[in-house]
Formats: structure tokens, sequence, C-alpha cells
């Protein structure tokens, strides 16, 4: 099955409404005040049987200038357009601007319906056709053939059925692949059920129980049932108008512009960077940081326009790649086309698509053009490599929202980047590129090498502290996988971090101080002087005593006997040596006092050492040897 929407855009009273119910026998005219006036004010809504395969919705615009808004709304998702446009007027201002309108959407295929063919003879409508054939060159309809009709007597409207089909089959229908986005241009209540919102399905596919996200409020509803022209379904996908019964919000809650979409997938923005398509003559031109209305999918938001290139803009149908400043968010990604409107005096400035919806504050200049330029041309590979690079660390689905590809395009992107090894999954999730772990490598390793220069007497850096220091710029988890990873640059010792080639040793301006030190404290013997005194004789700074002892522990070149007293390896060597040799499995305080000659002052805390580094235990008054351990320090 094929699903497609059908847009009838044209000029007030041609006949837009009185063709849908030829063709649907729907009267889309549903309120009060439209039967009252005779005027499309809202749009209409109707299902289109051609042929079996094919499921078409037919949205009926408002053709009043006063109701662009509507206009805008109901075409920003169609597949093709009918421009209608009435035998006896031919064409119109609103003619006119909606071609401009739909043009500037981008939109590709359409067919043009004459209308009220009864009501005029043969040299009216000679001159009819000239003047639709004028005004249609060098747009999308430039090369269609005119259909000519009668809604109320039925004229042509069978053979325009038969037309309609055989322009869709050249068609493509839109993607169900991705995630569901449904831009909301209805909200009403249905007595005994509760709110409802109806749209037309941009992308992707929803089934019934789905929970959703309402954008960019980020409210979370649930899909508790759906339907397609009044017909229950269990799964609507891109290309259909659908109606949604919604659980968890109130009709209050929700307007025309917010977009339905799956969780997780699309956020929304205030700054997007555009390229944008002039009309041809504007009546007055645009300043710099002049204020427009953009109109995107349903919505219809104010804001700023900036330029990079110039300081203000006149008509001439040209495109310049700009900005806006918005006053409230949007939702849209890449390719996403819109059109810009001047709130006061009223008119259309121009059209175009997103480039980046995620734009930042660039500077004025040919350099932010050209930049602008490569975002625009940009491949779905470069792309995707341009936001991991910007943004370091990313999930599938959040590059489809930063680039606005959709998934089946990520996917296709990631895995040519993983071919050329280039993609680097950091989890099962997570990916980033080879070039953000060389960069981000290269920075972790500079500030290493200073911390080491620093601190050279240390073991490393605390882990927490480094990864504090770049968590502003890269994720903590690529943090993480980059020290672990990165083995032949990082070694990692508990809590420490540091380059593997770095070695802990004393400042080279003190090298000979500290060697003094020691020779100091090996000739002490265990009648040691406090460590901090030998440090300031010999005039280390004090900023290096408390690393210097660290790194003499570490190293195992003293042995601490208390917080003051240090003693050399070697003398701790040998009056280990010298008690286990002379004593027995296990001996007393005595004992040990007699073999080594040591006085209570030292003896105890060097007891206490033995004890714990579990050379010994103590039970009962006295120490038994752990003596397989003990021989293995000895040899």
């Amino acid at each position: 099955m094929r699903h497609y929407t059908i847009g009838m855009a044209g000029h007030i009273d041609h006949g837009k409404t009185s063709l849908t119910k030829a063709l649907t026998n729907v009267d889309t005219d549903r309120l009060k005040e439209e039967k009252e006036r005779s005027i499309s004010i809202e749009l209409g809504f109707a299902p289109l049987t051609l042929k079996e395969g094919l499921e078409v919705s037919i949205i009926d615009v408002p053709g009043h200038e006063r109701f662009i808004r509507q206009m805008i709304a109901g075409v920003a998702g169609i597949d093709l357009v009918l421009l209608v446009v009435a035998a006896d007027e031919g064409v119109m201002p609103q003619t006119k601007e909606h071609l401009d309108i739909l043009s500037l959407l981008g939109l590709k295929r359409g067919m043009i319906v004459v209308t009220k063919r009864d009501r005029v003879d043969d040299e009216m409508l000679e001159l009819v056709e000239a003047d639709i054939r004028e005004e249609i060159q060098g747009t999308f309809l430039a090369d269609e053939a005119l259909h000519f009709v009668d809604s109320l007597s039925g004229f042509g409207i069978e053979a325009l059925k038969d037309e309609i089909a055989k322009s869709l089959e050249d068609v493509e229908p839109r993607s169900a692949e991705g995630a569901f986005r449904l831009p909301i241009d209805q909200v009403f209540t249905v007595h005994g059920q509760g709110t409802v919102v109806r749209g037309t399905v941009y992308e992707g596919r929803i089934s019934e129980g789905e929970i959703l996200q309402v954008l960019p409020s980020g409210t979370t509803v649930r899909a508790r049932q759906l339907q397609v022209h009044y017909q229950a379904r269990k799964e609507a996908r891109a290309g259909q108008r659908l109606a949604i019964n919604v659980g968890g919000v109130s009709k209050e809650e929700l307007s025309r512009g917010d977009v339905l979409v799956a969780p997780g997938h699309f956020e929304s923005t205030t700054t997007v960077d555009i390229a944008l398509t002039t009309v041809e003559s504007l009546k007055y031109p645009l300043k710099q940081r002049g204020y427009i209305k953009l109109h995107l999918g349903t919505a219809e938001v104010y804001g700023k326009i900036v330029f990079f290139d110039r300081n203000e803009l006149e008509g001439g149908a040209v495109e310049i790649l700009c900005q806006l400043r918005l006053d409230e968010p949007v939702v849209t990604r890449r390719g996403d086309r819109f059109i810009l409107r001047r709130p006061t005096p009223m008119e259309t400035i121009g059209g175009g698509e997103i480039i980046d919806a995620h734009g930042e504050r660039y500077r004025f200049g040919q350099e932010t053009i050209a930049m602008l330029a490569r975002k625009k041309e940009g491949t779905p590979v470069e792309l995707v490599e341009r936001v991991l690079l910007k943004e370091k660390l990313l999930t599938k689905a959040e590059i489809a929202q930063q680039t606005g590809l959709n998934e089946e395009a990520v996917q296709e992107a990631l895995k040519k980047l993983s071919e050329n090894s280039t993609l680097v999954n950091v989890t099962n999730q997570d990916v980033t590129t080879k070039a953000v772990v060389a960069s981000l490598a290269a920075s972790l390793s500079m500030e290493l090498e200073r911390y080491h220069d620093e601190h050279s007497l240390r073991e490393g850096m605390k882990k927490a502290e480094l990864i504090q220091m770049f968590g502003t710029s890269y994720p903590k988890k690529l943090l993480e996988w980059t020290l672990q990873h990165r083995q032949e640059l990082f070694r990692q010792a508990g809590p420490f971090v540091a380059l593997a080639s770095h070695e802990a040793k004393p400042p080279s301006q003190w090298k000979k101080r500290v060697e003094s030190v020691l020779m100091d404290v090996e000739n002490d013997r265990f009648n040691v002087k406090p460590l901090e005194e030998r440090l300031r004789k010999n005039q280390i700074p004090e900023s290096l005593h408390l690393d210097l002892t660290h790194y003499f522990i570490r190293k195992g070149i003293l042995f601490d006997l208390d917080e003051k007293l240090y003693v050399h390896r070697t003398s701790f060597m040998q009056e280990l040596k010298k008690l286990f040799e002379q004593t027995n499995d296990s001996f007393t305080l005595q004992q040990a006092k007699e073999v080594t000659g040591l006085t209570r002052k030292y003896l105890v805390p060097f007891l206490e050492k033995l004890d714990e580094l579990q050379l010994t235990i103590r039970q009962e008054g006295e120490r038994k040897w752990r003596e397989d351990y003990v021989k293995s320090w000895l040899n």
C-alpha cells in the first residue's frame, strides 16, 4: 500500500472545496462560519479513492489571504498539489502567492486544474489557458497539462481521478523508516474519548499504544487509538493523514504547531541555519536582524533574521545563506522546508531549507558563508563526520537529530565510516571518530606531560581530576574509554593516571641534594633523625617535601616507622635478616631487643612495621614469622 497526501491550492472562491467534494463526496467545510460565509477558514480533509494499492488523502486549504497561515500548514506535508484556477476568473493574487509558496517549499510534482468549465465559452477558455501558461513559466508546474473540470456537473472528474493516479505512480512515497514525526494541525476533544490530535505523518510509523513525546513542551503521551479518515488502525505510517487519541494531556496543553515524535529522536531549537531563496520582488527591503515570521511544518514562530554577508535583503529570487534566531523553540531537522513572511506589512519574503537545526553564533563575513555552504552541500557521510567532530560522542538517534538525516541514512553513513576505519565504537550505542579520539588523546597527553613536569615525583595525576578538567569539552564516557584503550599512551594505577612513558624521579636540579639526604638516612641506620630535618638541612624546597616522602616510600627506598621517622631500606633489611636468622618460629619483644640491640623508641615501631607488611603475625604477646614470605623478601 502506497500512502500519499494531496493538497488543493488556489485563490478564494475558485472551487477547491467543491472539487474536493466532487472527487471524494466529502464536504470539507465543516464549521458553521464556513457554511454561512461560503469560504474555507480551516483546513479540510477527505479520503480519495483511486485504485487498489493507493491510499490518498486530500487537504483543502483556505484561499483567502487572511488565512495564509492555514494554507502553509496544510501544504507543508503534501506529496502532490492540485493548483486550482477558476475558468471564469483566471490567475488571481492568491493563485500567484500559493504558487510561490509551493515552489519555495520545494514541491516537485503537481497538476493544474481549471474549474467551472461550464461557465465559459471556448474563446474565454483559451485566454485563461494562456494566462495560466504565462504564470507557471519557470515553475515546477511549467510542463504540466491543464485539466478542465466542472464540479457541479461532474464534467472531467473521473478523467481527473485517472490522471491523479498516474501522477502518483511517479511520486516516491514518504519513508516509513526512522523515527515517527507528526506536526499537529488540529486539536479537539471527543466526548468520552478525550484529546485528539490530527496531522500528516511526516516520517516513520506508529502503533497503537506507543509512548510519544510532545515537543517543544516535552510532555509524554500515549497513542491510545489511531484513525485514518475515521477508520480505526493498529498502525499508521508516513504519508497518511492520522488522528490520534492521546492520553496523558488535555486539549488546552496542545496547539497547532506542536509536534508528536518518538521519544529521544528529536529536540527543539531556537537557532537554525538556513538556505533562503527570496521571492522575485519584495515591497520593502528586509534589514539585518529584521523581524520575521517563520512557517515550519504546522508551526508559526516569530524571530529575527541574521545575515553574514549583507545588512539588507532585497528580492530577486536569489539564494542566500543566513540564520534565524527565534522567539520560541521549533522542532526541525536538516532538509525541512520553510516559508518566511514579514509580519507587517504582510508579505512572503521567501522560503528554503534548513541546513543545520542547531546553529551557533558566527562572525560576520565570507568565512561564515563558506562554512554554511559546506554544510549545505555536504554528503550524509560528511554531515555525520562533521557532527561527530563537533559533538564528540553521539548515539545513532542523536546523530539523526543533529544532522536531520533519517535513521536509514545515518546507518548507511556509519557503515561507510566504519569501512574506511574512521568510526570508533565507544559503547554499543555511542560512536565517535578516530580524529576526535586522536585530538582528545593529544590534549590529555599534553596535560599529563605538564603535570609530570611540575610534579615529577608523583606517580601520576588523579584520574577524577583529569576527567573533571576535560569534562566540559568531552563526554565522560569518551574520556574513560580513551584512557583505557590507548594503553600505548596512558597508564592507570589505582586512582592515578600517567603517561605510559612517565617514570617518577626527583627533579634534576635537586638530584644531588636528594642523594645526600638518602646517604645521611642510610648512615643513621636505625638511630634516624626526623626526615623533615634532613630535607631542610639539605636546603630542598619545602614544596617538595611531601612528594619526596611519598616517592621514597612508594619506591621502597625508605620505610616509615612513624610520621616523622624513616629508616633506609638497607638498614631495615639488615635488621630483618638478623632478627629472622637469630630467632625461632616465633619471638617476644624482649628476644627481639636482645638480637637487634634497638631501643624501645625504634624497636616497637620496627616490629609493628613487620606486622603491617605481614611478615609477622602477633599471637598472645609473641610474633610468629610467616617464613616463606620473609624468605621471598630476603631473596
